[in-house]
Protein backbone atom coordinates (compact mmCIF):
# COMPACT_ATOMS: atom_id res chain seq x y z
CA UNK A 1 0.00 0.00 0.00
CA UNK A 2 1.26 3.45 -0.88
CA UNK A 3 2.07 5.81 1.97
CA UNK A 4 1.44 8.83 -0.24
CA UNK A 5 -1.38 11.17 0.66
CA UNK A 6 -3.97 12.62 -1.76
CA UNK A 7 -1.82 15.71 -1.79
CA UNK A 8 -0.18 17.88 -4.46
CA UNK A 9 3.02 19.58 -3.37
CA UNK A 10 3.07 22.87 -5.28
CA UNK A 11 6.03 25.22 -5.74
CA UNK A 12 6.54 28.31 -7.90
CA UNK A 13 10.16 28.91 -8.79
CA UNK A 14 12.74 30.76 -10.81
CA UNK A 15 16.49 30.20 -10.46
CA UNK A 16 16.26 28.13 -7.28
CA UNK A 17 18.56 25.25 -8.22
CA UNK A 18 20.49 25.54 -4.94
CA UNK A 19 17.37 25.32 -2.75
CA UNK A 20 14.48 23.60 -4.47
CA UNK A 21 15.88 20.11 -3.98
CA UNK A 22 15.62 20.41 -0.20
CA UNK A 23 12.05 21.67 -0.54
CA UNK A 24 10.92 18.83 -2.78
CA UNK A 25 12.78 16.16 -0.80
CA UNK A 26 10.79 17.14 2.29
CA UNK A 27 7.48 16.72 0.44
CA UNK A 28 8.26 13.64 -1.65
CA UNK A 29 7.45 11.04 1.08
CA UNK A 30 3.97 12.57 1.46
CA UNK A 31 2.72 13.86 -1.87
CA UNK A 32 1.05 11.81 -4.60
CA UNK A 33 2.08 14.61 -6.94
CA UNK A 34 4.70 17.37 -6.91
CA UNK A 35 4.27 20.28 -9.31
CA UNK A 36 6.82 23.01 -9.95
CA UNK A 37 5.62 25.99 -11.98
CA UNK A 38 8.79 27.56 -13.34
CA UNK A 39 8.84 31.11 -14.73
CA UNK A 40 11.94 30.90 -16.88
CA UNK A 41 14.91 29.63 -14.87
CA UNK A 42 18.28 29.82 -16.59
CA UNK A 43 20.04 27.68 -13.98
CA UNK A 44 19.46 23.99 -13.15
CA UNK A 45 16.13 24.50 -11.34
CA UNK A 46 14.13 22.46 -13.85
CA UNK A 47 16.64 19.58 -13.90
CA UNK A 48 16.86 19.44 -10.10
CA UNK A 49 13.06 19.52 -9.76
CA UNK A 50 12.61 16.67 -12.24
CA UNK A 51 15.36 14.67 -10.55
CA UNK A 52 13.32 14.87 -7.33
CA UNK A 53 10.22 13.54 -9.09
CA UNK A 54 8.36 16.78 -9.73
CA UNK A 55 6.33 17.57 -12.81
CA UNK A 56 7.65 20.86 -14.16
CA UNK A 57 5.54 23.26 -16.21
CA UNK A 58 6.32 26.72 -17.51
CA UNK A 59 4.44 29.95 -16.99
CA UNK A 60 5.83 33.42 -17.67
CA UNK A 61 5.82 35.48 -14.49
CA UNK A 62 2.35 36.85 -13.69
CA UNK A 63 3.05 38.33 -10.26
CA UNK A 64 3.11 36.54 -6.91
CA UNK A 65 -0.63 36.02 -6.41
CA UNK A 66 -1.47 35.24 -10.03
CA UNK A 67 1.47 32.85 -10.38
CA UNK A 68 0.35 30.91 -7.31
CA UNK A 69 -3.20 30.82 -8.61
CA UNK A 70 -1.94 29.42 -11.91
CA UNK A 71 0.00 26.72 -10.07
CA UNK A 72 -2.97 25.79 -7.89
CA UNK A 73 -5.17 25.45 -10.98
CA UNK A 74 -2.74 22.89 -12.50
CA UNK A 75 -2.61 20.57 -9.48
CA UNK A 76 -4.60 17.32 -9.61
CA UNK A 77 -5.06 16.17 -5.99
CA UNK A 78 -7.93 17.01 -3.59
CA UNK A 79 -5.50 18.71 -1.19
CA UNK A 80 -2.52 20.97 -1.90
CA UNK A 81 0.58 21.74 0.13
CA UNK A 82 2.05 25.08 -0.94
CA UNK A 83 5.73 25.72 -0.27
CA UNK A 84 8.19 28.26 -1.61
CA UNK A 85 11.46 26.97 -3.00
CA UNK A 86 13.35 28.34 0.02
CA UNK A 87 11.10 26.44 2.45
CA UNK A 88 10.90 22.81 3.58
CA UNK A 89 8.94 20.69 6.04
CA UNK A 90 10.64 20.40 9.42
CA UNK A 91 11.55 17.03 10.88
CA UNK A 92 8.44 15.37 12.33
CA UNK A 93 6.01 17.45 10.30
CA UNK A 94 5.38 14.66 7.80
CA UNK A 95 4.11 12.45 10.65
CA UNK A 96 1.83 15.25 11.86
CA UNK A 97 0.33 15.63 8.39
CA UNK A 98 -0.08 11.87 8.00
CA UNK A 99 -2.00 11.74 11.27
CA UNK A 100 -4.16 14.67 10.16
CA UNK A 101 -5.22 12.71 7.08
CA UNK A 102 -5.40 9.26 8.70
CA UNK A 103 -7.67 10.51 11.48
CA UNK A 104 -10.02 12.22 9.03
CA UNK A 105 -9.58 15.54 10.85
CA UNK A 106 -8.28 17.14 7.66
CA UNK A 107 -11.88 17.28 6.42
CA UNK A 108 -12.87 19.56 9.31
CA UNK A 109 -11.42 22.60 7.54
CA UNK A 110 -10.83 23.97 4.05
CA UNK A 111 -7.55 25.69 4.93
CA UNK A 112 -4.96 24.62 7.47
CA UNK A 113 -2.44 27.02 8.99
CA UNK A 114 1.06 25.64 9.42
CA UNK A 115 3.69 27.25 11.62
CA UNK A 116 6.67 28.83 9.87
CA UNK A 117 10.08 29.28 11.44
CA UNK A 118 12.65 31.62 9.87
CA UNK A 119 16.39 31.14 9.60
CA UNK A 120 18.39 34.28 8.90
CA UNK A 121 22.02 34.00 7.79
CA UNK A 122 22.44 30.65 9.52
CA UNK A 123 20.63 31.46 12.78
CA UNK A 124 17.11 30.37 13.72
CA UNK A 125 14.85 33.18 14.90
CA UNK A 126 12.49 32.68 17.83
CA UNK A 127 9.34 34.25 16.46
CA UNK A 128 7.04 31.95 14.47
CA UNK A 129 4.46 32.90 11.86
CA UNK A 130 1.30 31.17 10.71
CA UNK A 131 0.80 30.50 7.02
CA UNK A 132 -2.19 29.07 5.15
CA UNK A 133 -0.41 26.31 3.22
CA UNK A 134 -2.55 23.17 3.34
CA UNK A 135 -5.57 23.95 1.20
CA UNK A 136 -8.34 22.59 -0.94
CA UNK A 137 -7.85 23.23 -4.67
CA UNK A 138 -10.63 25.83 -4.96
CA UNK A 139 -8.73 28.41 -2.86
CA UNK A 140 -7.30 31.38 -4.72
CA UNK A 141 -5.05 34.29 -3.74
CA UNK A 142 -6.35 37.83 -3.74
CA UNK A 143 -5.05 40.05 -6.59
CA UNK A 144 -2.06 41.62 -4.85
CA UNK A 145 1.39 42.53 -6.20
CA UNK A 146 3.23 41.51 -3.04
CA UNK A 147 2.55 40.05 0.43
CA UNK A 148 -0.18 38.02 -1.23
CA UNK A 149 -2.97 36.60 0.92
CA UNK A 150 -5.47 33.83 0.19
CA UNK A 151 -9.15 34.67 -0.13
CA UNK A 152 -10.58 33.08 3.02
CA UNK A 153 -14.15 34.27 2.61
CA UNK A 154 -16.47 31.36 3.36
CA UNK A 155 -13.55 29.06 4.23
CA UNK A 156 -13.16 27.03 7.40
CA UNK A 157 -9.67 27.68 8.78
CA UNK A 158 -7.90 25.57 11.40
CA UNK A 159 -4.39 25.25 12.82
CA UNK A 160 -1.96 22.38 12.43
CA UNK A 161 1.23 21.74 14.42
CA UNK A 162 3.30 20.95 11.32
CA UNK A 163 6.22 23.34 10.84
CA UNK A 164 7.65 24.89 7.69
CA UNK A 165 11.26 26.00 7.91
CA UNK A 166 12.35 28.98 5.84
CA UNK A 167 15.76 30.22 4.75
CA UNK A 168 15.07 33.93 4.43
CA UNK A 169 18.12 34.89 2.36
CA UNK A 170 21.30 33.64 0.75
CA UNK A 171 23.13 36.77 1.97
CA UNK A 172 22.47 40.07 3.71
CA UNK A 173 22.86 41.91 0.40
CA UNK A 174 20.34 39.66 -1.31
CA UNK A 175 17.88 40.06 1.56
CA UNK A 176 18.07 43.84 1.34
CA UNK A 177 17.57 43.74 -2.43
CA UNK A 178 14.50 41.52 -2.03
CA UNK A 179 12.99 43.90 0.52
CA UNK A 180 13.59 46.85 -1.81
CA UNK A 181 11.72 45.05 -4.61
CA UNK A 182 8.87 44.27 -2.27
CA UNK A 183 8.75 47.89 -1.09
CA UNK A 184 8.43 49.11 -4.69
CA UNK A 185 5.62 46.63 -5.44
CA UNK A 186 3.82 47.54 -2.21
CA UNK A 187 3.98 51.26 -3.00
CA UNK A 188 2.71 50.71 -6.53
CA UNK A 189 -0.15 48.60 -5.21
CA UNK A 190 -1.17 51.14 -2.58
CA UNK A 191 -0.86 54.05 -5.00
CA UNK A 192 -3.06 52.30 -7.55
CA UNK A 193 -5.63 51.80 -4.80
CA UNK A 194 -5.71 55.52 -4.01
CA UNK A 195 -3.83 55.34 -0.70
CA UNK A 196 -1.93 58.36 0.60
CA UNK A 197 0.49 58.96 3.45
CA UNK A 198 1.82 61.97 5.30
CA UNK A 199 5.42 63.11 5.83
CA UNK A 200 5.72 61.32 9.17
CA UNK A 201 4.24 58.02 7.97
CA UNK A 202 7.60 56.37 7.10
CA UNK A 203 8.89 56.93 10.61
CA UNK A 204 5.73 56.21 12.59
CA UNK A 205 5.14 52.93 10.74
CA UNK A 206 8.77 51.89 11.08
CA UNK A 207 8.63 52.67 14.80
CA UNK A 208 5.44 50.63 15.17
CA UNK A 209 7.05 47.73 13.33
CA UNK A 210 10.11 47.85 15.56
CA UNK A 211 8.03 48.00 18.74
CA UNK A 212 5.88 45.04 17.69
CA UNK A 213 8.54 42.80 16.19
CA UNK A 214 11.67 43.54 18.16
CA UNK A 215 10.26 44.29 21.59
CA UNK A 216 6.77 42.82 21.99
CA UNK A 217 7.48 39.60 20.09
CA UNK A 218 10.87 39.21 21.72
CA UNK A 219 13.15 39.40 18.70
CA UNK A 220 15.78 40.86 21.04
CA UNK A 221 16.40 37.24 22.11
CA UNK A 222 17.96 36.59 18.70
CA UNK A 223 20.75 39.06 19.49
CA UNK A 224 22.78 40.20 16.51
CA UNK A 225 20.85 38.14 13.95
CA UNK A 226 17.53 39.49 15.24
CA UNK A 227 18.84 43.05 15.18
CA UNK A 228 20.04 42.72 11.59
CA UNK A 229 16.87 40.99 10.39
CA UNK A 230 14.45 43.49 11.88
CA UNK A 231 16.65 46.49 11.10
CA UNK A 232 16.43 45.47 7.43
CA UNK A 233 12.66 45.21 7.67
CA UNK A 234 12.27 48.50 9.54
CA UNK A 235 14.36 50.21 6.87
CA UNK A 236 12.14 48.63 4.22
CA UNK A 237 9.06 50.05 5.97
CA UNK A 238 10.59 53.53 5.76
CA UNK A 239 11.39 52.92 2.11
CA UNK A 240 7.97 51.75 1.06
CA UNK A 241 6.18 54.71 2.64
CA UNK A 242 8.68 57.11 1.12
CA UNK A 243 8.03 55.55 -2.29
CA UNK A 244 4.29 55.85 -1.80
CA UNK A 245 4.62 59.49 -0.75
CA UNK A 246 6.77 60.24 -3.80
CA UNK A 247 4.11 58.65 -6.01
CA UNK A 248 1.40 60.68 -4.28
CA UNK A 249 3.29 63.88 -5.04
CA UNK A 250 3.90 63.06 -8.71
CA UNK A 251 0.95 64.15 -10.87
CA UNK A 252 -0.37 61.57 -13.31
CA UNK A 253 0.67 62.30 -16.85
CA UNK A 254 -2.14 62.18 -19.34
CA UNK A 255 -1.54 61.19 -22.89
CA UNK A 256 -1.56 64.13 -25.27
Amino acid sequence: MSDLLPLSGVVIARNEADRIGRCLASMAPLCAEMLVLDSGSDDDTVAVARAHGARVEHQDWLGFAAQKNAAIARASQPWLLLLDADEWLAEGSADILRDLFASGRVEQADVWNLQRRNRFLGRWLHDREHAERLIRPDLRYLPMKVHERPDLRGKRVAACRAVIEHDTARSLHQHRQKLQRYAQLWAEQKHAGGHHCGPLSPWTHAGAYWLKAYLLRGAWRDRRAGWKFHACHAKAVVGKYRKLRAMNRTPNKRAA
